[in-house]
């Protein structure tokens, strides 16, 4: 009996199933040396010297850089920023964001091939995986091995190896939150508190799974700046391109081969451009979201010309209008400066200024005022007319201060309470104040006052705070 499954014909209407995702192919990139690798390489090492020693560092007998949420206290070495402050980091994020749109016109994805954290802790985890698993061939030798005693020996160092430096990096963030060395002694006597336990659990976690495991999938699916970048090149971008105008035809072909004579181009399709490629992609195809300008390919393709003894420069950092024809190598110095690298550094340039000189003259003062919602105004003894006030006085200083009090909106405005007060560094204090006024000199049922908090030491310092005065 035949079954009728087998025997009907697939119709040319059934549907197709299709995935929405290719199945992910591990990627075990070649390891590559030159020029733009010992950037990388560099940066690596500046940027986790920094991150990592940054929280060590002393700054007047407390950590230098510390965001102290508890106490609501952000030190940057000497400056130390408060919630009140918060427009500070505005301007921060606005200064990185134009800088980030000015370095990818100029020159593509700088940040994300040589400082995102991303890049730089895969690099990391990367170096560890070459030191105790091989190169890239004997890593896809130990992929496809079965498991035995030296494949679970080799993947549980790495996995030790990250397990350790994903949990130091956890650790050393909680250490911009948590005074990091109070931080070491409690890991020390196994004391941590529940919410540094889990940051520091999580932040590892989050690292070790990212740079060990998704790496080219956090660029390619999960970062929103892959997907935009376009928007920020022109034809004038710097970007790493394969010239196929020198580059094809390509094919395989003896060093001793005239490739002119043949008809070749000087690419001899050997593939190191994709071996080397941290994301997998082949750069002869065109520019691609997944690239992450990290210039590996420049560097791995430059090795096989130098060996070949062809000119260098088949993959190169160069803009769309140089493949043209447009205008010569020569000339991209001279494109960089167009319209919109001109407007973005100018604006830059002017929102630096204006941060620098906001910081350069910020007042280390700060009042606020908070009238007594019992009364709003209540008459004395003497037939004057009495409001009071609570005055929130932060000493933003290292130093401590001796402040005046004084206000002004009101002929013979009389401060009644509290004319001098004294506030150590870093110190915020609650001052009752009361002013008194004469009822014949109110014209209207509520007056504008003016407080002036004045420290006696250094004219410079020196706040105003308006409020109301109410009339009975």
């Amino acid at each position: 009996m035949t079954d009728d499954k087998q025997a009907t014909p697939a119709s040319a209407d059934a549907p197709i199933e299709q995935q929405l995702y290719a199945i992910r192919q591990k990627i075990q990139p070649r390891a590559v040396h030159g020029v733009f690798a010992n950037w990388r390489i560099a940066l690596v090492l500046l940027t986790q010297a920094v991150y990592y020693g940054l929280p060590w560092l002393q700054w007047d007998n407390r950590q230098a850089v510390l965001f102290d949420l508890a106490a609501r206290k952000f030190y940057i070495f000497g400056l130390v920023f408060w919630p009140q402050d918060f427009v500070y980091l505005t301007g921060l994020l606005i200064l990185s964001a134009l800088a980030l749109f000015l370095f990818t016109a100029v020159a593509g994805r700088l940040w994300c091939g040589y400082v995102c954290p991303q890049t730089v802790y895969t690099e990391l985890f990367m170096w560890v995986e070459e030191w105790l698993e091989g190169d890239h061939l004997a890593r896809k030798k130990l992929d496809k091995s079965p498991w035995n005693a030296n494949k679970l020996r080799r993947r549980g160092l790495k996995h030790l190896a990250w397990i350790v430096l994903a949990l130091w990096t956890g650790f050393t963030f909680v250490g911009y939150f948590t005074p990091i060395q109070t931080l070491g002694a409690e890991a020390a006597s196994l004391s941590l508190g529940p919410w540094e336990t889990f940051w520091i659990l999580f932040y590892g976690f989050a690292t070790w799974g990212n740079a060990g495991f998704m790496r080219e999938q956090v660029c390619k699916y999960m970062c929103p700046y892959a997907r935009f970048q376009s928007v920020m090149f022109d034809s004038d971008t710097l970007t790493v391109t394969y010239d196929s105008s020198i580059g094809e035809p390509r094919g395989p072909r003896s060093k001793k081969t005239d490739y002119k004579a043949a008809g070749l181009g000087t690419c001899i399709d050997c593939n190191v451009c994709v071996q080397v490629c941290p994301t997998g992609i082949d750069i002869r195809n065109g520019l691609q979201y997944e690239c992450i300008g990290c210039a590996a390919c420049i560097d791995g393709c430059d090795q096989i010309m130098d060996k070949m003894g062809y000119p260098r420069g088949l993959i190169r950092y160069t803009t769309e209008n140089v493949v043209k024809g447009k205008y010569p190598d020569a000339g991209i110095i001279k494109h960089v400066l167009r319209p919109r690298t001109l407007i973005y550094t100018v604006l830059l340039a002017l929102i630096a200024g204006a941060f620098v000189y906001s910081l350069a003259t910020r007042v280390p003062l700060r009042v606020d005022v908070v009238r007594d919602r019992a009364a709003l105004s209540k008459e004395t003894d003497e037939g004057m007319i009495e409001n009071v006030y609570r005055l929130q006085l932060i000493n933003m200083d290292g130093q401590p201060h001796r402040y005046t009090i004084s206000a002004q909106g009101i002929d013979d405005l009389e401060v009644a309470a509290a004319r001098e007060t004294t506030a150590a560094p870093f110190q915020t204090i609650d001052i009752p104040v009361s002013l008194i006024a004469d009822p014949e000199e109110l014209k209207g049922r509520s007056i504008e006052v003016t407080f002036t908090i004045q420290a006696t030491d250094d004219p410079r310092i020196r706040d105003e705070v308006a409020t109301k005065f109410f009339n009975r």
